[in-house]
C-alpha cells in the first residue's frame, strides 16, 4: 500500500532502538526522509546506517537528549519543517509512588508531557501553513490500565493525552492530525529492564517474569516492535487525514474493555 509519504520529512524522537526505531524504519520504508534521535551516539549512528541501507532514503542522526531544550533545538535545526513528528521518550523507572520525590515527579512530567508539548508547539504552525501534518505521540497502555509502580509514567502520559485532545480539534481543518499510540507489552529494552527489576524483587528469573506477562495477553505473546511501527506509518499517511484526537491501543487484547 502506497502511504502517499514519498518525499516527506519526519522527526522521530528516541529512535535509536525499540518502538521509536520501529517507527523510523516503517516511515523510511514509505519513502520518508527521517531524522532519528538518541543519546548513545554509536547506537544511533549504527541505526541510521541500517535504515538508510534498507530503505534508500536520507537518514539524519541527531545525538541529543530530547528531554532538554538543547536537544529539542538540535532536532529542529536538523529538520526545521517536519511533515511528521513522532514524540517518544523513555519513561521513568518503576518506583513505588510513596518513594517518588519532588524532583522525580518534575522529571517525569518534563520527559513525558512537557517535552512532546514543546515540540508540538514548535512545529504545528508550519504544518498548518503547509496544509499537511501528522503528529503521533507514543504513550502507553498504562494510560488506560495503570500498572503498579509506573504511576508517574501513567500520570504524565495521561496528562499529554488530555492536552492534545483539544489541540487536535483546533488544527484538524488544516489537514494536521494528532493521535496517540498506546503500546502494551512489546519486547523492547525497557520491558526487559522492568522484567529484570521485577525478577530481583520476586526471586524469579527475568525469563519467568516475561513468560508470566505473556500469559496475561490474549494473543499469547509479546508484541513485535515492527507491528507498532507499521501502525505509526499508517497514522502518518495521506489516507489517515480523517483520523485525529484518537488513542490507539496496541496490546494483543490485554486491556479487557469494549471501548
Amino acid at each position: 500500500m502506497d502511504l502517499g509519504l514519498k518525499g516527506r520529512k519526519a522527526i522521530v524522537c528516541a529512535s535509536s532502538k525499540g518502538l521509536g526505531r520501529a517507527c523510523a524504519v516503517a516511515l523510511a520504508q514509505a519513502g520518508v526522509e527521517v531524522v532519528i534521535n538518541g543519546r548513545d551516539r554509536a547506537a544511533l549512528e549504527a541505526t541510521a546506517v541500517d535504515i538508510a541501507k534498507a530503505s534508500g532514503v536520507l537518514v539524519h542522526a541527531v545525538a541529543a537528549d530530547v528531554g532538554t531544550p538543547e536537544g529539542r533545538a538540535a532536532l529542529l535545526a536538523a529538520c526545521p519543517e517536519p511533515d511528521i513528528l513522532v514524540n517518544n521518550n523513555g519513561g521513568p523507572p518503576p518506583k513505588d509512588f510513596r518513594k517518588l520525590s519532588h524532583d522525580d515527579l518534575v522529571a517525569g512530567v518534563e520527559k513525558n508531557m512537557i517535552t512532546p508539548i514543546a515540540l508540538i508547539q514548535a512545529v504545528i504552525d508550519g504544518m498548518t501553513a503547509r496544509k499537511f501534518g501528522r503528529i503521533i505521540n507514543i504513550t502507553s497502555g498504562s494510560v488506560k490500565a495503570p500498572l503498579p509502580n509506573l504511576d508517574l509514567s501513567s500520570g504524565a502520559r495521561a496528562g499529554l493525552t488530555a492536552f492534545v485532545a483539544g489541540v487536535a480539534r483546533q488544527v484538524a481543518s488544516q489537514n494536521v492530525t494528532i493521535n496517540c499510540i498506546l503500546p502494551g507489552a512489546f519486547l523492547t529494552d525497557r520491558l526487559k529492564q522492568i522484567a529484570d527489576q521485577a525478577a530481583k524483587e520476586q526471586g524469579r528469573t527475568p525469563a519467568e517474569v516475561l513468560a508470566a506477562r505473556e500469559k496475561t495477553i490474549p494473543a499469547g505473546r509479546l508484541g513485535n516492535p515492527d507491528e507498532f511501527g507499521q501502525l505509526c506509518a499508517y497514522l502518518a499517511s495521506s489516507q489517515a487525514g480523517y483520523i485525529t484526537g484518537q488513542n490507539f491501543l496496541i496490546d494483543g487484547g490485554a486491556f479487557p474493555g469494549a471501548f
